[in-house]
């Protein structure tokens, strides 16, 4: 079974009193950010099956930044931990949150309860020249090796998977891939058709495969692939 790595987020002043080791001990691989920078930083060339947030080790609230860690990290499960004075702000959009004070344990059961049991058991997608790995979220492209994919743009690129050579709106992508009827604002879909081209085209800027259909939305051309 993969050893999943979480991304830990948690203030200088959390040293004495690190979740690292607790999480260590349990057999999870971690890596500490001390700041929100730091973080970002690594988050723009890993990808962690989950991540904890301990704002409350920040003297902050840590909305803002659990916001930006989900626009990072796609569907990938977010703990947020606060301190008991400060309310629940839902819009920071963690999948969890623990008030403190709390002990190791329950952040472990908490973590345990959101990754998967078994990720051994790999969903494979084939499409041309790609191969998609949805469970352990990986790209193949002209058999140049896996790298790791962020879990929006597995799902992104599973959906053109289903639907080649056909055109996919913009409202279906976000009912299907984030599920949600809302489209005030689709900047993040932008964001991930970005990212999607990145992993499949020669020249990103140039899209061959996964063309803009004016008006309409995006399509998969298979015939590219080839």
């Amino acid at each position: 079974m993969k050893t999943a790595t979480i991304l830990l987020v948690e203030g200088q002043r959390a040293a004495q009193n690190s979740f690292d080791p607790a999480l260590q001990k349990v057999g999870y691989k971690v890596f500490v950010a001390t700041t929100g920078a730091s973080a970002f930083d690594w988050l723009d060339s890993n990808v962690p099956d989950l991540v904890v947030f301990d704002a409350s080790s920040m003297r902050s609230s840590g909305t803002r930044t659990c916001r930006r860690i989900r626009m990072h990290v796609g569907d990938t499960p977010i703990v947020h931990c606060r301190d008991s004075n400060k309310p629940v702000d839902e819009t920071a959009e963690a999948d969890v949150y623990l008030m403190q004070p709390f002990t190791s344990r329950k952040l472990i059961n908490r973590v345990r309860d959101l990754l998967p049991v078994d990720q051994t058991k790999e969903e494979v997608v084939r499409f041309g020249s790609i191969v998609l790995y949805l469970t352990k979220r990986a790209i193949d492209v002209n058999s140049r090796g896996e790298r790791r994919v962020t879990p929006k743009v597995v799902q992104l690129l599973a959906e053109f998977a289903c639907y080649p050579n056909q055109v996919l709106s913009r409202r279906q992508l976000m009912k299907d891939v984030w599920q949600t009827d809302f489209l005030g604002d689709t900047r993040t879909l932008d964001v991930h058709i970005r990212w999607a081209r990145e992993y499949i085209e020669d020249d990103p800027s140039k899209p061959q495969i996964l063309r803009t259909v004016r008006g309409k939305g995006y399509i998969l051309l298979l015939d590219a692939l080839r």
